[in-house]
C-alpha cells in the first residue's frame, strides 16, 4: 500500500474529468484516480446544501473533512446556509467535530439524533440563531436508506407520545424552527409517526483503505456506521460523496469482502492527516477495538465501590442470561464493568447502537466502540434489531423522572442533550432499567460494610412532578406491558399500572428521611424490601448462581405425608454442562438425605435450555428418574418448551408427562389425573403415520 496524490493539476486547479451530478456539480469517473486534497474536496460544497456526516462521538467522524470545509468558511465566506443531518452527535463536546461548523451565515439548520457532544451548535439552536430539529437517532439513520431509495420517508411507532410527537413538540428545537418533518398516520387502526425524506446534495463519510477507483475499506475502524447509506443517499440524490481515509492501496488490490463502500458511490477521497484519523477522540488506535485481536478481559479495571458501583451492581441483577441488552451511555457503562467483575459476560450479549454486537462496550469518548466484540453491523441495521424487539433488556440514563414513570435525558433549559438512541431503545426494549443518582449537584455517599449514608444531599432534584420533556412515556409502557424500573444508589422504584412504586430500598435509608423528603411528588408505597446486601460490600456478589437462578437449595421443597418433591426450576437458565451438573448434585443429595424414592414435579416456566446441552440434561434425568423417582411429571405453560422437552426426553428413553398446569402435574403423581383431560394438555409424541399395505404383485 502506499500514499499519495496522482491528481493532475493545471492553473492551480484539479482537471476534473468524466462526468457531473445531475445538478451539474463535477463528479470523478468510476474508474479514474479520485485522489484530491480536502481542500479542493470541500470546495464542491454549495449554498444552501445539504450535508450528511458520519460518525459517533469521535469514531468514524471525518475531521479532516469537516476541519477544511471551516477552513474554507472563515477565509473565504462560503458556503453558507448549509443543512446539516446527522443521527449520533460527531464531536466531543467542546471544539473538535461538528462543533467547528458552528458559524451563523454557514449553517441554516440542522437535523440530528443527538446534541450533547456538539455543544457549539446546540447553543446556536437554543439561542434560536438557525432551525433546528432532534428525532430519534435510529430514525436518521433509516432516514439514509429511505433517501437512497427514494422513499417519501420513514414510517414508524418510534417517538409517539414523547417530545417528537407533533402532538408535543414535534422535534422541534426552538421558535425559529417551523416546518413540519414528521406527522401522525394512521395504519389498520393504529398510531403511526411519519417522518419525510429528503434529499442529500453532500455525504461526509470516513474509512481506513482506498483505492484510486474509490472503494473504501475500514479495517482500522472501530464502528462501520451509517456510511453505505449516506453515500448511497447522496449518490441517488444527485450528489457527491467525498471520502476521508487514512491510507491508499494500489489499484485491484482490496479485498471485495472487506469494501464497506464500493467505488461507485464515491466522488472524491482525501487522505488524512493522522491527527485528524483517531480512531476514537480517547483512543488514538486500539486493535481490540477494531476487530485486530482480542485481549483478556482480567486487564479491565474493577470499579471503586461508590454510588456508581452501587447502581451499576443493581442493574446488573436485571441483566437476562442469555439475552441481549443495551447500555446507555453515562451511568448505565459501569453495568459492563460489573459483569465483567463478576464473570457473567459468557452469558449476556451486551450492544450498543452503533453497531456493536458482544465484548465490552467502552465508555466516555471511547462510547459506541467495544472491547473485544463479536460482530459489527451497519448502524442502520443495528436499529432493525432493536426496533424490532430484539433487546430482552436496556440499562439507560435517567436525568430526571415525574410522577407519571417519563423520563427527560434530552433537554435542560438552555442546555440541549438530544434524545440520541433513547427513544428507539426505550419503546421496543422487553425490560429497561433506568439508572441515576437519586439527587444531583454535590451528592455525597458513603458505602461501608454493607450501609449506605448520605454525608452530602444532591442540591437538584431528579423525581420531580414534570419532567420538561418526555424523552420517555411511562404510561405509555405500562400500557404496552413493559417492565421498567427507575434504579438510584438508596432506592428503587417501579412502573406499575397504578404509577410509581417504591419498590426497594437501600440498608441504612430511612423512607421519609432520606427519600420523600427529597422527592415533589409522593410515590406509592406498600411494602418495599430491603435492596440486596451484597450490593453494598466490597466483595463479589457471586451472580452467576442468582441471575441463573441455579440458588437450588432454596427451590427444592418436601412433603414427607405425600411423598412429593417439588422443584421450582422456573427462569432457570441451563447453558453448560457444569449447570447440568450443578442441578443433578444438589438434587440428588436432597433424594439421599429422604432416604427413599419420591415422586417429582417440577416447574418448568420460562426455563430455557441450551441446545448444545439438551441430551446432557436429558440424561441426567434419565439418570434421577431410574435411580430416585417414583414418578415424575413437569408442567409449562409454553407449547414450545413443552414440545421441545418431550422431544429431548423421549429420544432419551424416558416418558416426559408434561402438563399445561401445575394442578395437572400434581395430580398426576398423586395418582388423580383424568387420562383424557391430561391427555389434551400434555406433550405427547407425534404418532408414526401407518405402514401401506404390500400389494399383491399383478397377474
Amino acid at each position: 500500500m502506499g500514499e499519495g496524490r496522482k491528481g493532475q493539476r493545471g492553473n492551480g486547479r484539479l482537471k476534473l474529468a468524466v462526468a457531473a451530478t445531475p445538478g451539474g456539480r463535477p463528479r470523478r469517473g468510476q474508474r479514474g484516480n479520485k485522489l484530491v486534497s480536502a481542500a479542493e474536496a470541500v470546495a464542491f460544497i454549495r449554498d444552501r446544501d445539504t450535508l450528511a456526516s458520519s460518525g459517533f462521538v469521535g469514531t468514524g467522524t471525518p475531521d479532516e473533512l469537516i476541519c477544511a470545509l471551516e477552513k474554507r468558511f472563515l477565509e473565504d465566506g462560503g458556503p453558507h446556509d448549509l443543512t446539516l443531518v446527522f443521527a449520533a452527535a460527531p464531536g466531543d463536546g467542546k471544539e473538535r467535530g461538528m462543533n467547528r461548523l458552528a458559524h451563523e451565515g454557514l449553517v441554516k439548520r440542522v437535523i440530528a439524533g443527538h446534541w450533547s457532544l456538539v455543544p457549539k451548535l446546540g447553543k446556536l439552536a437554543v439561542d434560536n440563531k438557525i432551525e433546528a430539529y432532534n428525532i430519534p437517532l435510529g430514525v436518521v439513520s433509516h432516514l439514509f436508506r429511505d433517501i437512497a431509495a427514494h422513499r417519501a420517508g420513514n414510517l414508524t411507532k418510534v417517538g409517539l407520545r414523547t417530545f417528537v410527537d407533533p402532538r408535543q413538540d414535534g422535534g422541534k428545537i426552538n421558535k425559529r424552527t417551523v416546518d413540519d418533518i414528521v406527522r401522525v398516520m394512521e395504519v389498520d387502526g393504529e398510531e403511526y409517526l411519519f417522518y419525510k425524506s429528503f434529499p442529500i446534495h453532500v455525504a461526509l463519510i470516513r474509512g481506513t483503505t482506498a483505492d484510486p477507483a474509490g472503494n473504501i475499506t475500514m479495517e482500522h475502524e472501530a464502528l462501520t456506521l451509517d456510511n453505505l447509506a449516506i453515500a448511497t443517499a447522496a449518490r441517488n440524490s444527485g450528489g457527491i460523496v467525498i471520502a476521508q481515509v487514512e491510507r491508499v492501496a494500489a489499484p485491484g488490490v482490496l479485498n471485495p469482502r472487506q469494501v464497506v463502500v464500493p467505488g461507485i458511490l464515491v466522488d472524491y477521497v482525501v487522505i488524512a492527516k493522522p491527527e485528524n484519523h483517531l480512531q476514537t477522540y480517547g483512543t488514538e488506535y486500539n486493535p481490540a477495538f477494531s476487530g485486530e485481536f482480542k485481549v483478556p478481559l482480567t486487564m479491565l479495571g474493577n470499579l471503586p465501590l461508590d454510588e456508581r458501583k452501587v447502581i451499576a451492581r443493581r442493574c446488573a441483577f436485571e441483566l437476562p442470561m442469555g439475552g441481549v441488552v443495551n447500555l446507555g451511555i453515562g451511568m448505565p457503562e459501569g453495568v459492563a464493568s460489573v459483569a465483567n467483575e463478576e464473570r457473567i459476560l459468557s452469558y449476556v450479549t451486551l450492544t450498543a447502537e452503533p453497531g456493536v454486537i458482544g465484548g465490552v462496550p467502552q465508555s466516555g469518548l471511547n462510547f459506541g466502540a467495544a472491547v473485544n466484540n463479536e460482530a459489527l453491523i451497519h448502524q442502520n441495521q443495528q436499529f432493525d434489531f432493536y426496533d424490532g424487539g430484539g433487546l430482552d433488556m436496556a440499562c439507560l440514563g435517567m436525568a430526571e423522572a415525574d410522577r407519571n414513570g417519563h423520563v427527560n435525558v434530552s433537554r435542560f433549559g438552555p442546555r440541549l442533550a438530544g434524545a440520541g438512541g433513547f427513544i428507539n431503545i426505550t419503546q421496543n426494549a422487553r425490560r429497561i432499567a433506568f439508572a441515576g443518582t437519586f439527587t444531583a449537584g454535590g451528592l455525597e455517599v458513603e458505602v461501608d460494610n454493607g450501609i449506605l449514608r448520605i454525608i452530602k444531599e444532591g442540591r437538584s432534584r431528579k423525581f420531580v412532578n414534570r419532567v420538561e420533556q418526555i424523552t420517555f412515556n411511562g404510561s405509555y409502557a405500562a400500557e404496552q406491558g413493559t417492565t421498567v424500573l427507575y434504579v438510584t444508589e438508596r432506592c428503587v422504584f417501579r412502573r406499575t399500572e397504578e404509577g410509581m412504586e417504591l419498590v426497594e430500598v437501600a440498608p441504612g435509608m430511612d423512607i421519609e428521611e432520606n427519600i420523600l423528603a427529597h422527592m415533589d411528588f409522593e410515590p406509592i408505597v406498600k411494602k418495599p424490601v430491603m435492596m440486596d446486601a451484597r450490593i453494598f460490600r466490597d466483595h463479589l456478589m457471586q451472580l452467576e448462581e442468582s441471575l441463573l437462578g441455579l440458588g437450588l437449595h432454596e427451590r427444592i421443597s418436601y412433603d414427607s405425608k405425600t411423598n412429593v418433591m417439588f422443584l421450582n426450576a422456573e427462569g432457570m437458565h441451563i447453558l453448560t454442562r457444569d449447570d447440568v451438573d450443578r442441578v443433578r448434585r444438589i438434587i440428588e443429595e436432597r433424594c439421599q438425605s429422604i432416604g427413599r424414592k419420591v415422586k417429582m414435579v417440577v416447574n418448568y416456566e420460562n426455563v430455557f435450555i441450551d441446545q448444545a446441552v439438551a441430551d446432557t440434561y436429558a440424561a441426567m434425568i434419565r439418570y434421577m428418574q431410574q435411580n430416585y423417582y417414583t414418578t415424575a411429571s413437569r408442567y409449562t405453560s409454553s407449547e414450545f418448551m413443552r414440545e421441545k422437552l418431550g422431544e429431548t426426553l423421549t429420544r432419551r428413553r424416558v416418558v416426559p408427562h408434561i402438563f399445561g398446569t401445575p394442578d395437572e402435574a400434581h395430580d398426576y403423581v398423586a395418582g388423580r389425573g383424568n387420562t383424557e383431560r391430561q391427555g389434551k394438555k400434555t406433550w405427547q409424541p407425534a404418532k408414526a403415520k401407518p405402514k401401506a399395505k404390500a400389494r399383491s404383485p399383478r397377474r
